[in-house]
């Protein structure tokens, strides 16, 4: 195996989760406000993209980007046994997000097909190096991953190319958070009974979560079934059905892996809730192309509940874990978990509610704002500084 020198760089850019980490949950805590008062209609972005475009765009390409490269640049260290990338590789890859966000929002005088090929190439640069890495280490079944990061990269670029032509996102919109949750049926579906099979095995529970098998190979390729069908026909019988059925599946799916039995666990609880958020949005789904709800209730339960739900309870953990901290939530960020799903609730609700002179809209960006910014005061300083030596817990 290849060695690498001893770095003694910022701590910053010693790990890969750190800055997409950081400024993943910066950039959270700033573009909602910035979109609530779009929304509102207080300001307005000159960018190529219309306003609701500009906002679907960035949360996907550009907060769930952002989480993906965090979180795969932590993880194929651990699959190929390579060093992980660090020091100025981080600090390219961070640039490159940081224009491409720059690019979307017309803040840099490239023109509309400009700020495409500057936004798309943050993707292409994470999948390049993660095939190096993987192919380096010879790690090749886990070369699979790469299928969905190169997927989200041509979606990113279908996005830009309807909005280009056709003045707004169509599949493009739907597309990107069909990979996300893609993602997280595939990663998500190993991790949270992983964990889960862990935190009960150290307390000599004799029922563990069931290991990945045929049943769990059924309900992903029953999922893909249902987000592609909702990609390209969102209004069909097919994705009645297909939704339905996907609903059921992922719910029994996530129930096998014995979730309420680690409620005294917030951290873990979190993963499990968070995974709930799938089988709710593929039953939205079918309940949207029923014409039973709207349109957007599937997005926003897929969105805020399963992306940001999932992608904020394993930024915490995996912050925890690799920067030498106790595997404890403690209660401000189980409240910053708590705040996302109130969020979801909020926006599912919509105009339909109102609090205090405000509509489910504004409450849940309040929501989410709040939340990523508990998450931010509590998490920032542990990316941001050295790891610490862990100490033992009597719970996690």
């Amino acid at each position: 195996m290849k060695t690498r020198e001893i770095y003694e760089g910022p701590a910053l850019f010693s790990y890969g989760f750190r800055p997409f980490f950081l400024f993943a949950g910066l950039f959270a805590a700033a573009v909602i406000p910035m979109w609530w008062l779009i929304w509102r209609g207080e300001i307005s972005v000159s960018g190529q993209l219309a306003p609701t475009d500009w906002h679907i765009h960035e949360m996907i390409f550009g907060y769930g980007a952002a989480v993906v490269a965090g979180f795969l640049f932590t993880a194929v260290p651990n699959w190929t046994g390579r060093m992980p990338t660090r020091g100025w590789p981080l600090m390219v890859l961070l640039a490159l997000w940081l224009a491409g966000r720059a690019g979307v929002a017309g803040l840099l005088p490239v023109g509309p097909v400009g700020a495409a090929i500057i936004d798309q190439m943050f993707l292409l640069a994470v999948a390049a190096m993660i095939a190096r890495e993987i192919v380096a280490g010879r790690n090749w079944k886990n070369l699979k991953v790469l299928v969905p990061v190169s997927l989200l990269w041509g979606a990113n670029i279908l996005f830009h190319v309807e909005a280009l032509t056709q003045g707004v996102s169509d599949i493009g919109r739907r597309l990107g958070i069909a990979l996300l949750i893609f993602l997280i049926m595939l990663i998500g579906g190993r991790i949270v009974p992983s964990f889960t099979r862990n935190w009960l095995a150290q307390r000599s529970s004799e029922r563990m979560p069931v290991a990945f098998n045929r049943f769990d190979g059924l309900c992903i390729l029953v999922g893909a079934a249902a987000l592609v069908s909702w990609v390209v026909a969102p209004f069909h019988a097919a994705s009645v059905l297909a939704g339905g059925a996907a609903a059921v599946l992922h719910l029994v799916r996530l129930l096998r892996w014995r979730g309420l039995a680690a409620w005294r666990s917030p951290l873990l609880l979190m993963l499990h809730v968070a995974y709930l958020m799938v089988p709710l949005g593929f039953g939205s789904i079918g309940a949207g192309a029923a014409g039973l709800v709207g349109p957007a209730v599937s997005a926003h339960v897929l969105g805020i509940g399963a992306v940001a739900g999932m992608t904020l309870a394993v930024m915490m953990r995996a912050t925890m874990g690799h920067t030498g901290r106790p595997l404890v939530a403690g209660p401000w960020l189980t409240s910053a978990f708590a705040l996302i799903c109130a969020a979801t609730l909020a926006r599912v609700a919509g105009q339909d509610v109102s609090l205090g002179g405000l509509d489910g809209v504004d409450l849940s960006a309040i929501l989410w704002t709040l939340a990523f910014g508990v998450y931010l005061w509590r998490v920032a300083p542990w990316l941001i500084g050295p790891k610490v030596a862990r100490k033992a817990v009597s719970r996690v």
